[in-house]
């Protein structure tokens, strides 16, 4: 069981150590989307929607998500993160509106904020979900992706089909 970094000798689960990592600016960005109809697009754009303002709720959130992220995932590390930033944006489909959810996290610190981004982005979306869920429960979540993140050991990824 050594062998795998979230066990231990005894083949119990531990949170890895991290106490030799270089503190570095950590940065990540993640992505996804909400498919929407016609009626749903139409009252978030107007701010129409009975529950409230669909996207400020959604982006306090995701906001939250992060900074909650590793009382959510069990092998996370605790972050201070330094910068939450989610924006939104609509894209048109043949009989449908995405909003794309983009999801910018940061930090300076000894271990990588791509969790932490990806949660809020989730989180972001399945508060869009339930705010809008009384007027139709077809909508979908996703494709939930890491965009880009910078930092660290492993240095610089971009997903290249972004």
């Amino acid at each position: 069981m050594s062998s795998f970094t979230h066990f231990n000798e005894q083949g119990r689960a531990k949170m890895v150590d991290i106490t030799h990592k270089e503190d570095t600016v950590r940065i990540a960005v993640a992505r996804t989307s909400v498919t929407v109809n016609e009626e749903i697009y139409e009252k978030m754009t107007n701010n129409a929607i009975e529950k409230g303002d669909v996207l400020a709720v959604a982006q306090v959130a995701g906001v939250m998500a992060a900074k909650k992220t590793a009382d959510l995932i069990p092998m996370c590390h605790p972050l201070m993160l330094k910068g939450i930033d989610i924006a939104f944006a609509w894209e048109k489909e043949a009989e449908a509106y995405k909003l794309v959810i983009t999801v910018t996290v940061k930090t300076k610190g000894s271990t990588g904020v791509e969790m932490e981004a990806l949660t809020a982005a989730s989180v972001c979306a399945l508060t869009v979900y339930d705010m809008c869920k009384s007027l139709d429960k077809g909508m979908t979540i996703g494709p939930t992706y890491l965009v880009e993140k910078t930092g660290g050991k492993s240095g610089h990824y971009r997903r290249k089909t972004d």
